[in-house]
C-alpha cells in the first residue's frame, strides 16, 4: 500500500475520531440511549412523591407507566419530552387513562419534593404526571436500576445535569416494555405503546 493511501487512511480515522468526540459534547445534554442489559431496566428503589409520600418499585404495578429521568432546571430536553409525552396521551384515546408518565429528578441538590410539585403544576405540562426525587443515595439506586446516566455540569446554583434522555415503558406487572426514544414523534410514540398493549 502507498504512503498516500495510508496517509488517506490515517486522515479519515482521525475524522471519525473528532466528529465522535464533537458528537457527545454536543449530546452532553443529550445522552445517547444506554445499552440495555439482559432483562432490561427497572428493580427495586425507594423515592418520594410531590407530597413527601414514598414510591417504590410496587407502585408500578397495575397500569402502564413511561419513566422519564430528568430535573427542574433541565432547558431543553425535559420540557420537550413532557410536552411530546403529553400529546402521545391524548393520541391514545381511551386507553389514555390507562398510562401515567413519571419524572424522577436527578438532581436531588436542588429539587425537594416542593419543587418538583411546582414544577409540573407548570399548566403547559400534561395533568397528572407524577414527580419522585429523593436523597443522592436513593437518586443513584434508581438510576442503576434504569441504567441511567447522569452528570453535574458546572459550579455554583447555576449548573446543568448532564442526563440520558430516553424514556421508558414500563408494563402493568412493572416490568420493562420497551424504549421510547427520545425525538420520537407523538404519533410514532402513541404507536409503539399501542403496540405494547397489544403484546401484553
Amino acid at each position: 500500500m502507498s504512503l498516500k493511501w495510508i496517509l488517506r487512511g490515517m486522515v479519515a480515522i482521525l475524522a471519525v475520531a473528532a466528529l465522535t468526540l464533537l458528537a457527545v459534547q454536543i449530546g452532553a445534554r443529550r445522552p445517547p440511549a444506554p445499552a440495555m442489559a439482559q432483562g432490561g431496566p427497572g428493580g427495586p428503589f425507594t423515592l418520594v412523591d410531590a407530597s413527601g409520600r414514598p414510591f417504590t418499585q410496587e407502585d408500578l404495578k397495575g397500569g402502564w407507566n413511561i419513566i422519564f429521568f430528568g430535573f427542574t432546571f433541565c432547558p431543553d430536553v425535559c420540557p420537550t419530552t413532557l410536552d411530546t409525552l403529553g400529546r402521545t396521551l391524548d393520541l391514545l384515546g381511551r386507553d389514555k387513562d390507562k398510562v401515567r408518565i413519571i419524572f424522577v429528578s436527578v438532581d436531588p441538590g436542588r429539587d425537594t419534593p416542593e419543587k418538583v410539585g411546582a414544577y409540573l403544576a407548570n399548566p403547559a405540562f400534561p395533568k397528572g404526571v407524577v414527580g419522585l426525587t429523593g436523597t443522592p443515595e436513593q437518586v443513584a439506586v434508581v438510576a442503576r436500576a434504569y441504567k441511567v446516566f447522569y452528570q453535574k455540569e458546572g459550579e455554583g446554583d447555576a449548573y446543568l445535569i448532564n442526563h440520558s434522555s430516553i424514556s421508558y415503558l414500563m408494563d402493568p406487572s412493572g416490568q420493562f416494555a420497551r424504549v421510547l426514544p427520545y425525538g420520537m414523534s407523538p404519533e410514532d410514540l402513541a404507536g409503539q405503546i399501542r403496540d405494547a398493549m397489544k403484546r401484553g
